[in-house]
């Protein structure tokens, strides 16, 4: 172990080591939140462009923060979303494309509008959204529409034996790709639920967000992984030169024995 060629390899384990060390102390560093949101925070309505950006995921302490927007629905972008529970009943939500009158560049969010408990209250109510969409006069003020920012749950591909048109999640990636006028595009990420339905649908029920305990038990997990990867660079060390050394020797043994 003391010969220059694995006093060299020790030197390399100090390095991986040390690495794995740092970042085990970054995963500690993001496991316990040192700031955390004052209680109540989350119900004190904000403008969306302080919470979070288009493109950018929200963080997870913002999760149901309320925030207020300003513009209008795109008419021909209204999209029904099956599979959507209201107080624990199945149902439907009608969603749109809200374009921000705010931004500079064009910028929309999907938007939550209501809820039906019959596919056919959804679409009937998904016709008026677009007629009303439609004839709104496009020099009228801009409307204003508050609700909760809920994190993108993914698109998930429907079953074979459905409409490969139908949604049960909501997900604003999968939603863009059937909305209309989009070139040039920012989207936000997360997508809003209005806290008072339009036309004929019913308000979808929102809760205030549970703080937790703001810990991290996954971070803290890794954190561990990599002090277990630290030491086992050093055992890698060890067990190499001791099969060297048990090489050299059974070479001599076996030279004694000639």
């Amino acid at each position: 172990m003391l010969r220059p060629r694995w006093l060299g390899v020790l030197a390399l384990c100090l390095v991986v080591a040390g690495v794995f060390a740092w970042l085990g102390q970054w995963q500690l560093s993001r496991a316990v939140d040192m700031q955390p949101l004052p209680e109540g925070a989350t119900e004190q309505v904000q403008p969306i462009d302080e919470v979070v950006q288009p493109g950018e995921y929200l963080p997870e302490p913002l999760v149901g923060q309320r925030v207020t927007v300003t513009g209008g629905f795109v008419a021909d972008d209204f999209v029904v979303v099956s599979s959507r529970y209201n107080d624990g009943v199945e149902g439907y939500w009608v969603t749109g494309q809200f374009r921000l009158a705010t931004a500079e560049d064009p910028t929309s969010i999907a938007v939550a509008v209501g809820w039906a408990a019959t596919e056919e209250e959804a679409f009937a109510a998904l016709e008026q959204l677009s007629a009303d969409a439609a004839a709104r006069d496009a020099d009228a003020a801009a409307l204003a529409v508050t609700g909760r920012l809920i994190s993108d749950e993914g698109p998930v591909p429907p079953s074979p034996s459905v409409d490969p048109f139908t949604q049960t999640r909501m997900s604003p990636a999968a939603l863009l790709s059937r909305w209309s006028d989009i070139e040039d595009l920012e989207v936000y990420r997360p997508y809003l639920v209005a806290e008072t339905a339009s036309g004929t649908l019913d308000d979808i029920t929102t809760r205030p967000p549970d703080l937790g305990s703001g810990v991290n038990w996954l971070n803290i997990f890794y954190a561990a992984e990599w002090a277990v990867f630290a030491g086992f660079a050093f055992y890698m060390w060890y067990r190499l030169s001791r099969d060297a050394w048990e090489k050299e020797v059974e070479d001599i043994e076996d030279a004694a024995a000639a």
